[in-house]
């Protein structure tokens, strides 16, 4: 249940979530998010296309014409265990990467950034704590 105000709430559940950029050449995207990454694609608008990350979770890029030249406020996480597989992966394909994973003891996650092609970072991380794991049984 969630509570406001004393009053308490109906607990309501999402069945998915799905995070919108804008990218500025649907071809480029497609190529890095279909291609490299390997996220299947599931719906093609036209000017967007939506691709699933996770179970229930997808992402959508949009054509725009000008984007935003502000990303650095906004980073696309994906969590996993292959963490170091992904690094080589991405490598392989020739996806400009600044520095090798590694741990970040403030958050107590393993990780590393990238850019995608309209500039948003991308981070590919693991969760070391089992606050996580547990967090996400309940």
């Amino acid at each position: 249940m969630f509570t406001t105000g004393g009053e308490e709430l109906k607990e309501f559940h999402f069945d998915q979530q799905i995070t919108f950029i804008y990218v500025r050449d649907l071809k480029i995207s497609s190529a890095f998010y279909e291609g490299v990454m390997g996220f299947p694609l599931v719906l093609d608008q036209g000017s967007c296309r939506i691709v699933l990350t996770s179970k229930g979770g997808y992402l959508g890029y949009c054509l725009k014409e000008k984007t935003s030249s502000n990303k650095r406020d906004m980073i696309l996480t994906f969590v996993t265990a292959e963490v170091d597989e992904w690094y080589a992966h991405l490598k392989n394909n020739n996806i400009q990467i600044s520095e090798p994973p590694r741990y970040n003891p403030k958050y107590d996650i393993y990780h590393f950034f990238l850019k995608d092609p309209d500039g948003y970072s991308v981070e590919i991380q693991q969760f070391k704590t089992l606050e996580w794991e547990e967090g996400g049984k309940k």
